[in-house]
């Protein structure tokens, strides 16, 4: 069984999702998957974990975050708060459905968003990250008094290339938010089995992040694709990363289902 859902996040935006419950039993674990920058729940990495994952039993959500995809809001209003924030509510929203054993899986900007989101609630079963920003501040380079920071709080936004080579605006609370957004300080509140997975040739997020991310967990295992860049663009790496987070995350389960019995 799979429908499309719509739920609000706590400023009431709306946001949508493809919930798939291959067995329609909520007592079985379920999955948010959370896509990257400029991307959306249709892109293929999280369309692929789907079908692994349901073929396995186990239940996915994948849902677009705030101004992507068919989600509401404007995408020059993203901030990696609001982010966390959604996957905090896609949580809510599952657990007010009936849901009781929920992962979590984030990318790239999902991923850090995901990171932010596990620190706060203490009942997820595992978390699984695809090349997870943990800094965004070092990435864009932006300090207060840098002039590239100046630059933009003149005009109070810039404008960032897309994966389609088409300009996108953003504004400069995406840049304040990001020096306040601490994903290494949440990783220390993070207890549960996690998983990084990271291509050693990611020229958009340097793979020192995740070094350090997952030292700070308590129980969290960096896996290191070599040659990966952070598209996985070569299909041989994408395999290995999709096998990788599908197996984690699948015998994580299996571990909850002979607790259970």
């Amino acid at each position: 069984m799979k429908e499309k859902v719509f739920f609000e996040n706590s400023s009431g935006i709306k946001l949508c999702g493809i919930l798939s419950n291959p067995k329609a039993e909520k007592e079985k674990p379920i999955v948010i998957l959370c896509h990257g920058f400029f991307r959306s729940k249709d892109s293929k990495t999280y369309v692929e974990l789907e079908k692994i994952l349901n073929e396995k039993g186990l239940s996915t959500l994948r849902f677009d975050f705030f101004g992507h995809g068919e989600s509401e809001g404007k995408f020059e209003e993203v901030t990696t708060s609001e982010a966390a924030d959604d996957v905090l509510s896609a949580i809510k929203f599952l657990k007010e459905s009936g849901y009781g054993k929920i992962g979590l899986m984030g990318s790239s900007f999902g991923g850090m968003a995901s990171i932010i989101a596990a620190s706060k609630v203490n009942d997820l079963y595992v978390l699984a990250l695809k090349s997870p920003v943990s800094d965004y501040s070092s990435i864009f380079q932006i300090h207060q008094e840098g002039q590239e920071f100046k630059e933009i709080k003149e005009k109070g936004y810039t404008y960032l290339t897309d994966i389609e080579g088409k300009e996108r605006k953003l504004n400069i609370s995406f840049f304040i938010d990001a020096q306040k957004v601490n994903a290494y300080e949440a990783a220390k509140n993070i207890k549960i089995p996690t998983l990084i997975v990271h291509g050693d040739k990611d020229d958009s997020v340097p793979i020192q992040q995740s070094r350090r991310t997952a030292s700070l967990m308590g129980n969290c295992r960096l896996e290191v694709i070599e040659g990966a860049d952070h598209g996985y663009s070569i299909e041989e790496h994408f395999q290995k990363m999709l096998d990788l987070i599908s197996r984690f995350i699948v015998e994580r389960s299996q571990e909850l289902d002979e607790d259970r019995d």
